[in-house]
């Protein structure tokens, strides 16, 4: 099983999910993973690329601040 350090979090290759906003033609692809200290996100074209991880707190004011639009 492919398995990626975050912390001291190991999440399996599997738990990782595609944005619904991503398009199947590659292009702009995200992929999010939650544990139970973050959020994490990384471009789903670059598997071993960086991982951007938010705390819930950042995560929260993120997503209401996408939801005004």
């Amino acid at each position: 099983m492919n398995v990626e350090e975050l912390g001291q979090t190991t999440v399996a290759e599997s738990a990782w999910f595609k944005s619904s906003y991503s398009g199947a033609e590659g292009g702009d692809c995200v992929e999010m993973v939650a544990s139970a200290e973050a959020i994490h996100i990384r471009d789903s074209k670059d598997k071993a690329g960086p991982v951007l991880s938010i705390g819930p707190a950042g995560w929260a004011a993120f997503v209401a601040f996408a939801a005004r639009g």
